[in-house]
């Protein structure tokens, strides 16, 4: 079974920062996104949000529901009150068919804060690992038993950002939580993603597909910027047009068997970076890389 290629709304219109693209209509991100090639989309904060809106608009695209982010507060809340306050969000994934949900801790998170640089970002509470893993599979148990799987996305400026992070998450969770595999945000925190594909490809069942411009990377860490200014300054682009080693990526999740989504992520403002030529390269570069790797 091979990958499909999917894309997120960002290269339209971005959530931590909704001033980006805030004029473009969700018609012409679909229209766009199907035109570039793309078989699916996630969630982003133009779609209607009930199967019964969102499903007819999807099929007159042609398109799949990939799936879509939810805000996690298990380090606050009990499962029973995640269990509750996903229900809307769990419903609309799995009566539209997306198999895994994009699940991240909140928690005391800085990334949508443009005035809060990103190094200030919340520590995981050492003590709560074990505490929070059981927690964590409990939801991901009861969620798995709906038809969708867990997709941890570790994410900049939140309480699991790095590899090591990453390893505590992955070491104290069962197999009822996936790894959602960035390969944008694992570079920006200083990890390699390769070498981290290689350690949990196993855990891997939803991969984001941004990459990250090397030198613009350098000044916003030198300059200790926020996660959003990084954002606007360039940090990220859409895979094969930066400095992340997608073949090597791509060998280990062929080895490994991976038949998911690839989703291109790669927030810029559309205003610099035209919204309809990037997801075009970021398809045809995806598709490449892809095929090369032997997963198309």
């Amino acid at each position: 079974m091979s990958v499909q290629l999917g894309i997120n709304p960002l290269t339209w219109t971005n959530d931590d920062l909704p001033t980006l693209g805030a004029e473009t209509p969700l018609e012409t991100c679909l229209t766009e996104g199907r035109q570039a090639g793309f078989e699916g989309f996630e969630l982003g904060n133009k779609f209607p949000r009930t199967p019964a809106e969102l499903g007819p608009i999807l099929e007159g695209h042609d398109l799949k529901l990939v799936s879509g982010w939810y805000s996690c507060e298990l380090l606050t809340r009990s499962v029973e009150e995640e269990i509750e306050a996903v229900q809307g969000h769990l419903t609309l994934l799995r009566d539209l068919g997306a198999t895994e949900m994009v699940v991240c801790e909140v928690t005391g998170c800085i990334h949508g804060n443009q005035d809060k640089p990103v190094h200030l970002r919340p520590l995981f509470p050492a003590q709560r690992w074990e505490e929070y893993g059981k927690k964590l599979t409990e939801f991901g148990r009861y969620t798995q038993s709906q038809g969708v799987q867990l997709a941890y996305h570790h994410h900049m400026g939140t309480v699991v950002q790095t590899a090591e992070d990453i390893a505590h998450l992955m070491e104290n969770t069962g197999p009822e939580v996936g790894l959602l595999l960035d390969t944008g945000h694992l570079t920006y925190a200083g990890a390699d993603p390769v070498k981290v594909a290689d350690r949990w490809a196993e855990r891997i069942n939803h991969v984001h597909c941004k990459d990250v411009r090397k030198g613009v990377l350098a000044d916003v860490k030198n300059r200790k910027t926020s996660f959003l200014d990084a954002v606007l300054a360039g940090v990220y682009t859409v895979p094969g047009d930066g400095c992340v080693d997608y073949p090597s990526i791509f060998s280990i999740l062929k080895e490994r068997d991976y038949s998911g989504w690839l989703v291109v992520e790669a927030e810029q403002d559309p205003a610099v970076a035209h919204p309809m030529t990037y997801a075009t390269m970021g398809y045809e570069n995806l598709r490449g890389l892809a095929e090369n790797a032997g997963l198309l």
